[in-house]
């Protein structure tokens, strides 16, 4: 079984780049307080490296 990563949204996109605001998009993310579960892979990983400072993750 693959391992699963919950990506959570914290921070406004308020200000913020638009490529950003795509990052988060295809996280599946849209407004605070919003959570996805995704597969862990690397480009997941690498989404997430470019938004840290707007979600927080918990490995499952």
């Amino acid at each position: 079984m693959a391992k699963k990563l919950v990506v959570k949204q914290i921070k406004s996109v308020i200000g913020r780049p638009e490529s950003q605001r795509r990052v988060l998009a295809a996280l599946g993310l849209g407004r605070i307080g919003k959570s996805n579960e995704l597969d862990d892979n690397a480009s997941i990983r690498g989404m997430i490296a470019k938004v840290n400072h707007l979600i927080c993750v918990v490995e499952k």
